[in-house]
């Protein structure tokens, strides 16, 4: 409660990073809503509304542009079973939304846009790099549903994987894992992986590579369809190392309030 951020990743011609980091003096919280600073975030039942009141940071550049805006998640289905990602259950992983709609208001940058999304959530009672070396995950709506993948390396050098197809109603089912597809390194030298039906895949957009993580757009095929998959790389070593460390306070700085 005393180290809590909104995180707005906006990509293209207009791109913007915010991830400020507040106080328990600026958090507020319950059942329905929290607040974060000047952001807020409530569930009324029907949509999740992301109100956006932050700056963006650049590594080295001290002044802000103000990141605006409103998003609603609209659930077309709610999970209500969470996973453990380790035998001790220290981390748990729960997609509450496979599948959803989403609406887009921004007014700085000026952008707009609705379209599909998703909705998941980990918590955890140590850090992530403590309970995780590597991790890979992907995810595509289907037809009828979504399908997830969900795979890496622990902390103490176990492997983890599996899939999972979400039906239209939202209940998981753990579907046997499609063959892995190499990705070629990100820029940063990242190594990324995903699954697929032929064990092929291709990254059509890199979104975000930095030194420890990177997201990535995907054409795929997952249980006999050509889809566009989301895909993430994450690289805790890297995470953990002392040039990253050093460079998160300029990404991520702390206000009061």
């Amino acid at each position: 409660m005393n180290h809590v951020s909104l995180n707005v990743a906006l990509y293209g011609p207009q791109a913007r990073w915010a991830m400020t980091e507040r106080g328990r003096g600026a958090v507020e919280r319950d059942a329905s809503n929290l607040v974060i600073g000047p952001s807020a975030v409530t569930w009324d039942g029907e949509a999740l509304t992301i109100d956006i009141h932050e700056g963006d940071t650049r590594l080295f550049v001290p002044w802000q542009r103000k990141v605006t805006g409103r998003v609603r998640v609209y659930p077309e289905a709610l999970n209500r079973a969470a996973f453990a990602l380790d035998p001790k259950e220290s981390h748990i992983w729960h997609c509450l939304a496979p599948c959803a709609r989403i609406e887009v208001e921004m007014q700085s940058p000026g952008l707009s846009w609705s379209g599909k999304a998703y909705l998941d959530h980990n918590r955890g009672a140590e850090p992530l790099e403590t309970g995780f070396n590597t991790w890979h995950w992907s995810r595509a709506h289907l037809k009828d549903g979504a399908l997830v993948c969900y795979e890496g390396e622990r902390g103490d050098g176990s492997l983890f994987a599996s899939a999972l197809r979400f039906g239209a109603d939202g209940v998981p089912e753990p579907v046997d894992l499609p063959p892995i597809a190499g990705l070629p390194d990100s820029k940063w030298g990242i190594n990324r992986r995903t699954r697929s039906d032929i064990g092929v895949a291709e990254v059509r957009r890199t979104w975000e590579d930095t030194p420890f993580y990177a997201r990535s757009e995907l054409a795929s095929r997952f249980l006999g369809e050509e889809v566009t998959a989301v895909q993430e790389s994450l690289d805790m070593r890297r995470f953990s190392s002392r040039l990253v460390q050093y460079m998160l306070p300029y990404r991520m700085p702390r206000r009061k309030a």
